[in-house]
């Protein structure tokens, strides 16, 4: 897909040109909402002047918010080929969630009394929107709200400074579970949300904080154990092979192919070696489409 065509698809209607310009905190919020939609795939180009026109402003307003984000580690620069959405490694995949896991549960911890009622009525209806995105259709939506429950749950515990910091983790996992196809179901998630909510509810934090270890656990282990940096052929040999191959043992490619695409792979800088930074001009949305022909069953990071 043309690069302009997939950015103008990571968020809604940009701009127009009367209206007032977007700031670089701005920018950055909206690639972030885009990244926990799951509409910005790791590896994905994030082309200056494509932003530039997309959102009407500078690209120096652009650079700016790249910046931003590269600083907290969602972008990476490489100076011959621009700007990326990060591959988390292995390594940074179990990172992400021991960090998680230690800032939510140490935050459910910390509550000295019982959630205002105002909050919970809030938590309650993400919730009940959760469930409807489950059962619809929208992949972008779906994802977005299970993400989102963790930092709708900081900000009803009044620590907003966690919940930003629970944003960009969020994101970073959401980047982890689509790198490494996670197999959590969403409506899991979404119950274990619901479970978590009544806990809270009822006033009992310690049942609460168990939930929350257990729901993030799961999520963690549902990851794929075979990483593409193990093999970064993997997914792009798995998704060539001829339809109903898998079923009978799965077929490889033919050598040739192997060993050219294994060159290509080789030529580019590590940081960007992968499916998705070869596939995000044009194959991505396919793959996609196929990985989420289950819509009930679409790789959760939350």
């Amino acid at each position: 897909m043309h690069e302009r065509t997939r950015l103008l698809r990571m968020s809604e209607a940009a701009p127009s040109s009367r209206s007032r310009p977007l700031r670089p905190d701005a920018i950055a919020g909206r690639i972030v909402d885009a990244i926990l939609a799951g509409k910005l795939a790791a590896g994905a180009r994030l082309g200056e002047q494509a932003l530039a026109d997309l959102f009407g402003v500078s690209r120096t307003l652009v650079r700016e918010a790249l910046s931003r984000l590269a600083a907290r580690g969602m972008v990476e620069v490489n100076s011959r080929r621009g700007w990326f959405v990060v591959q988390p490694s292995p390594e940074h995949a179990r990172e992400a969630f021991a960090a998680r896991e230690a800032i939510e549960t140490g935050l459910l911890q910390s509550l000295a009394a019982p959630l205002p009622a105002a909050a919970l009525r809030r938590l309650k209806k993400h919730v009940a929107d959760e469930r409807r995105a489950v059962q619809g259709n929208d992949t972008g939506e779906r994802s977005y709200r299970l993400g989102d429950f963790h930092v709708c749950l900081a900000e009803c515990a009044g620590n907003n400074l966690l919940a930003e910091i629970l944003r960009d983790l969020t994101a970073r996992t959401t980047l982890i579970a689509t790198l490494y196809q996670s197999s959590q179901d969403a409506s899991v998630s979404c119950v274990e949300h619901g479970e978590i909510v009544a806990a809270l509810e009822a006033g009992e934090h310690s049942r609460a904080v168990r939930l929350m270890r257990k729901h993030i656990r799961s999520v963690a282990t549902a990851l794929g154990h075979q990483a593409a940096a193990d093999d970064p052929l993997a997914p792009l040999r798995a998704a060539l092979t001829p339809i109903g191959a898998a079923q009978a043992g799965g077929e490889r490619l033919p050598a040739a192919m192997a060993q050219d695409l294994q060159a290509h792979s080789q030529s580019e800088p590590a940081g960007h070696r992968g499916l998705f930074s070869k596939l995000s001009s044009g194959v991505t949305p396919g793959r996609r489409k196929r990985r989420n022909a289950n819509p009930s069953n679409h790789g959760d990071p939350r």
